[in-house]
This record gives C-alpha cells, sequence and structure tokens, in this order.
C-alpha cells in the first residue's frame, strides 16, 4: 500500500486544515459530509493511508421497492481507517461477503462520500460492474479494496469507493468513480480491474451512470456491455 513519509507526528496541516479539523479515532457518530467534522488520523508509528475510508453495510428485504430515501436508513456506518493498521483491526473482524446471506451489501468509501447515486461526489458518476458466480466475493472484495487502497487505479481522485453485493443467484462487485463521460478514465479503471482481479479476457464487464440508474431505480439493470 502505498505510504506517506513521515510518521504522524510529521504531518504537515495547513493553518485552514487546522482550524477546520482536529484528529480523532473514530467513534462511529458522524455520517455527514461537511469537512467540518473531526476526521480520523493515523496513530503514531502507523503506516497512513493516501484517504481516509469508510466501511459500510446495507441490506433490505428484495420484495420491499426501493427508495433513496428507504436506502439512506438501511446503510450503517461500520468505521472510518486512516492507516494500514486501523484498515486491518476493522477488516479482520468483518464476516467476509462470502458467509453474508440474503440481499446484502458492504460499501468501503473515501470519507464524507456516502455509498449513493445521490451524493455530490457521485452524480456525475457510474461504475464498473462485474458479476461472480456465488463462492467467489470474498477473494474478489479482498482484491480490490486492497488494489484501491495501494492506489493501484492511477486515476487521480477519481475512485469514491467499491462495493460487493450479495445476491441470491450471484453476487456482484462494482467500483464507482466520479466521471462517467471520461471514457480515457473509466477505460484505465476497467483495465486495472482485469489486471488487479487476474480475469480471463473474455469476461464480461458492464459500465452504468448514476443518473441511469436513478431514472431506472436500479443499480444493475440497463448495463453499457464491455469485453
Amino acid at each position: 500500500m502505498k505510504r506517506e513519509k513521515g510518521g504522524m507526528d510529521q504531518l504537515e496541516r495547513s493553518k485552514d486544515e487546522e482550524e477546520e479539523s482536529d484528529c480523532h479515532h473514530d467513534d462511529n457518530d458522524s455520517t455527514n459530509n461537511n469537512n467540518r467534522h473531526k476526521t480520523v488520523c493515523p496513530g503514531t508509528g502507523e503506516h497512513p493511508l493516501q484517504y481516509n475510508y469508510t466501511f459500510w453495510y446495507s441490506r433490505r428485504t428484495p420484495s420491499r421497492p426501493a427508495s433513496s430515501q428507504s436506502y439512506e436508513q438501511n446503510i450503517r456506518q461500520i468505521g472510518t481507517v486512516a492507516s494500514v493498521e486501523q484498515f486491518w483491526q476493522i477488516y479482520s473482524h468483518l464476516i467476509r461477503p462470502g458467509d453474508l446471506s440474503g440481499h446484502s451489501d458492504f460499501h468501503l468509501f473515501k470519507e464524507g462520500i456516502k455509498p449513493m447515486w445521490e451524493d455530490e461526489s457521485n452524480r456525475s458518476g457510474g461504475k464498473w460492474i462485474i458479476r461472480l458466480r456465488k463462492g467467489l466475493a470474498s477473494r474478489f472484495w479482498e482484491n480490490i479494496i486492497l488494489a484501491m487502497l495501494g492506489e493501484q487505479f492511477m486515476v487521480g481522485e477519481e475512485i469514491c469507493g467499491v462495493v460487493v453485493s450479495i445476491r441470491f443467484q450471484e453476487d456482484i462487485l462494482s467500483i464507482w468513480n466520479k466521471t462517467s463521460n471520461d471514457l480515457t478514465t473509466t477505460s484505465r479503471i476497467r483495465d486495472t480491474l482485469r489486471r488487479v482481479l487476474n480475469l480471463p479476457t473474455n469476461t464480461i464487464m458492464e459500465y452504468k451512470t448514476h443518473n441511469d440508474s436513478l431514472r431506472d431505480n436500479s443499480s444493475f439493470r440497463n448495463t453499457k456491455i464491455s469485453l
């Protein structure tokens, strides 16, 4: 994973940053997107991540129609991490996706971005979708989040987060980015996904903008196919 130079006591912050936030260990009590809130920071001697990330979990009954309001009520923040060590501390205690049942999702997004189409950082973006046969979700989920935390996609700040969706017939992996109409960036993300997940060359990959998801109220229907 990518490391920034120096430990926590060597990190330099501007005066504006010092006025707007100060460090604490995550207490899971804040989900707003305002920059003026206490942020999680690496502990002394820990290895900082390039960005802070927040784990989320959601589960719903498929027979009930989804709406943005009900979806927001169903997502729960698990915790935010700022270092490699904090990540493993939370991740090692989470149930593996392959052991989840029903209609469940794990999300790992940059701090301040909710895993919702309507979020300001997501609304102009979209996501790559990979459908998995049952039994592969846990390994692929770990590989994709390690690639994201390790900054392997090389697309600047374009990556918003990743999701693993457990369904009855299949499991679905997706990675969200900010700018759906940037073909160079979306292609690079697709190609990096193929590499880090070691996907066969004939793997079908699908892309869907969040605007399209808002129009048809669906995450995975009516996608654009890419080989």
